[in-house]
């Protein structure tokens, strides 16, 4: 497995762990997966690596998702295209993934994280082309989903902005950007795949991985309407913002020997 050594009962723990929360945290909100599975993962090892590692359980995660609500097939039909222009821009920036340093998408990671935490501070910036020309709007906002989605496995900020902007329902946001998600990591595989990068070993150990995160997403499901929502999301900022902070001390640790040459 890239990027940590597989065969210590330490390293499964913590995979498992740190799986099954993110699992748990997208069942109960309808989206998170990536979001809080990749940082974390990164604190460990490069955003590379957390990207593989969580490659087949965001997809197995997010086509339940998908599933899950009914309808599924009103919203896929109506925005296709966000999902088929976030598949190219994936491809764009897994391409750079594969290539750059992979310390540098640390900071990218954290501030995409930041972004996320300081979305409420955009509910009053209003973007009426968004609405007003929906096939710009979607080739945009897909674009730049795919590459973040690509770059960092987070493309969770600029899917709400552009659901905020059209008044999208719960269960059409949540199908909508598991939709995005789904088609962005089969494209990344592909380019994975096309690049060497992942490797028939790589699926093999982190497959039964899916199973952990379908499990934790049921487990979420059945806690969806037991928990308040908002003390929940609470916590989970809390938890992201410790997250960031780790990665951008990381990145500058990396970064300091080069400075100082």
């Amino acid at each position: 497995m890239p990027g940590i050594d597989e065969t210590t009962l330490i390293t499964v723990i913590v995979l498992v762990s740190i799986v099954s929360f993110a699992g748990l945290v997208h069942g109960t909100l309808g989206l998170g997966f990536p979001m809080m599975a990749t940082p974390m993962l990164a604190l460990l090892t490069d955003v590379r690596s957390a990207i593989l590692i969580t490659l087949a359980p965001t997809m197995a995660v997010n086509i339940a998702s998908i599933l899950r609500g009914g309808q599924w097939q009103a919203s896929i039909g109506r925005f296709w295209p966000l999902a088929a222009y976030a598949s190219i821009g994936s491809v764009l920036g897994t391409g750079l993934l594969i290539i750059a340093d992979p310390s540098l998408f640390k900071l990218l990671l954290a501030g995409m994280i930041a972004t996320y935490l300081n979305l409420d501070r955009l509910r009053g910036v209003r973007m009426h082309w968004v609405s007003n020309r929906p096939r710009m709007a979607c080739a945009a906002f897909g674009l730049a989903a795919g590459f973040m989605a690509g770059t960092t496995n987070v493309m969770v900020p600029i899917l709400i902005v552009f659901a905020l902007e059209l008044s999208l329902a719960t269960s059409v946001t949540v199908q909508v950007f598991n939709l995005c998600f789904l088609s962005g990591k089969l494209s990344q595989a592909a380019t994975f795949g096309y690049a060497g990068t992942l490797t028939t070993q790589t699926l093999l150990v982190t497959t039964p991985l899916a199973v952990v995160a379908i499990i934790a997403l049921l487990l979420g499901n059945r806690l969806r309407d037991r928990i308040d929502t908002e003390t929940y999301r609470g916590w989970l900022k809390k938890v992201l913002v410790i997250i960031a902070s780790v990665l951008v001390v990381q990145f500058l640790l990396d970064a300091w020997p080069a400075m100082l040459g």
